[in-house]
């Protein structure tokens, strides 16, 4: 039997180490090390060690992802509880993926990441959740076939681009818009080749398009164009047909022999 006081100890991620307990450690994060520059010159000769740590990051991400199926990342809040309707409506489009055959890759954490762990779980199906160092205590949630822990938030960035082929942005704040933003320009710019990107709620996310169309297209800083980078709806059904209706398409323009 477990303990009340086991139960509720405190729960830290340092990258792939998690800490429990009430000692914690040095409280700033790897990334804080890394990008802030206050106070002596030491970091002149400490930063190039920490390229292998990072080094060390992105052979972990690749060795364990490497033979994913096709998946689909879901975002979203952290804050949202299992019984709202973006909960409710995230299980629900994680198992319609789950059962087309798509892996559900999250973020790892509570809200809408769990719910998206939660639904491929449900539908036996697979998922992975693709966990952060925070200040605050986030530990992987118990839904996650597969996770995995970083201490940088690019090197998770680039995970979640590299082996997703749909982004599903539900309900969500600074990290979810910080996801949407990072897929939108590299689709954009061509950095990566053109996918699925799906904005559910359209009462959520109707200001932010509105604002794109009103104010960013005209006053010339995105292109017309470039509202069709993204796909708006408020049924679950029909963030699958795109997905599949997309993987189709380039099924058929990667088909050998093609004119």
């Amino acid at each position: 039997m477990i303990s009340k006081r086991a139960s509720a100890r405190r729960e830290r991620l340092m990258g792939p180490v998690t800490v429990r307990g009430e000692w914690q450690g040095d409280q700033q994060t790897t990334d804080q090390r890394l990008l802030d520059r206050r106070g002596a010159g030491d970091w002149v000769h400490t930063d190039p060690w920490r390229v292998l740590r990072i080094h060390s990051e992105f052979i972990e991400g690749f060795g364990a992802l490497a033979e994913l199926p096709k998946a689909v990342s879901i975002f979203g809040s952290a804050r949202t509880g299992p019984e709202t309707e973006v909960y409710q409506k995230t299980v629900e489009i994680a198992k319609l993926l789950a059962d087309a055959g798509y892996v559900i890759v999250t973020g790892g954490g509570p809200g809408v990441m769990e719910a998206g762990n939660r639904g491929a779980f449900e539908q036996d199906g697979y998922s992975v959740g693709l966990g952060i160092e925070l200040p605050h205590e986030q530990g992987l949630n118990s839904y996650a076939d597969l996770g995995i822990n970083f201490r940088y938030f690019f090197t998770r960035k680039v995970m979640f681009i590299k082996y997703s082929q749909a982004f599903v942005c539900m309900e969500g704040g600074f990290g979810t818009l910080d996801e949407l933003s990072e897929a939108l320009t590299l689709v954009q710019t061509g950095k990566i080749t053109r996918f699925p990107i799906i904005l559910f709620g359209s009462k959520f996310w109707g200001g932010l398009v509105d604002w794109f169309r009103d104010t960013l297209v005209e006053q010339g800083t995105i292109s017309p164009e470039d509202m069709d980078l993204f796909h708006v709806t408020d049924s679950p059904a029909e963030v699958v047909r795109i997905i599949a209706e997309a993987e189709s398409a380039a099924a058929i323009a990667d088909r050998p022999g093609k004119p």
